[in-house]
């Protein structure tokens, strides 16, 4: 269990408070809604979200941006099944360094990029994987969570969320740019987040700059073996496909086959 260090709560209320917000959107009461259960699926649950919570000219805006950021390529320099992970060292909520070469000692890993604790789709995505944590550990593989979020917010969003998996500090997107995942927000997907957002108080710089969120399947010996990148942030790996890619690694540790998703 991780133990969260109680630093600067009072100045990051405000932040606690919208995060509690999302959390509720994440875990919706269904029973209140009508008969239609609860989605199973990561996308289920996205999608749900995506068409009770956003209005479709807010929907259009952001098809707009997406289409904006998906037309620069930035999703094909990301890193790609069969490429060597980078080596990477990064603070997690208690403090303590967790390097990527300790986790893949004790097996496979599974890297989880998101936005940051603001972002509800994150929300929901993080929750959802926290629901096959146990699963991903049975499989002898470690799950963390990545974002450019400071230190302290990073342990608000874990404090929320009770995460049990590491959530980890990429505070100027350093192992993001290795892995090929940055980009700068256009001027007017900057301008729309603002209405909403401050970066610099999430993030603590003003860069405009952010991760694709990515799910990526390391083995042991630090080759990417799953990767699923999308510039649409309201897409995401499904938990099932990177559990199917740790079953695969388990079965045949000497011919670990790889898996792509786009």
């Amino acid at each position: 269990m991780i133990r969260p260090r109680l630093t600067s709560i009072v100045s990051g209320i405000p932040l606690l408070v919208g995060l509690l917000a999302v959390a509720g959107c994440a875990q919706k009461d269904r029973t209140a809604a009508g008969p239609a259960p609860y989605p199973d699926t990561l996308q289920g649950r996205l999608d749900l979200y995506q068409s009770e919570s956003v209005p479709p000219p807010r929907t259009k805006l952001q098809d707009g941006h997406i289409a904006e950021l998906r037309d620069t390529g930035v999703a094909e320099r990301a890193l790609k099944v069969g490429a060597k992970a980078p080596v990477f060292e990064l603070p997690g909520v208690s403090g303590e360094p967790v390097r990527l070469g300790d986790l893949l000692r004790e097996g496979p890993a599974v890297l989880v990029w998101y936005r940051g604790g603001w972002s509800p789709q994150c929300m929901i995505a993080l929750r959802t994987y926290a629901e096959v944590h146990p699963q991903i550990r049975e499989l002898g593989a470690t799950l963390v969570a990545i974002s450019p979020q400071t230190a302290d917010n990073s342990e608000l969003t874990q404090m929320l969320g009770q995460f049990e998996f590491e959530v980890l500090s990429d505070t100027g997107n350093h192992v993001a740019r290795q892995f090929g995942l940055v980009y700068k927000l256009s001027p007017g997907a900057a301008a729309d987040l603002r209405q909403a957002v401050s970066l610099r108080e999430y993030n603590g710089d003003d860069s405009g700059e952010l991760p694709l969120t990515a799910t990526y399947v390391i083995d042991r010996e630090g080759v990417i073996r799953y990767a699923f990148v999308d510039p649409d942030y309201r897409r995401r790996a499904e938990p099932a496909d990177v559990l199917a890619a740790l079953k695969e690694l388990a079965a045949s540790p000497e011919e670990q086959p790889a898996t792509e998703a786009r």
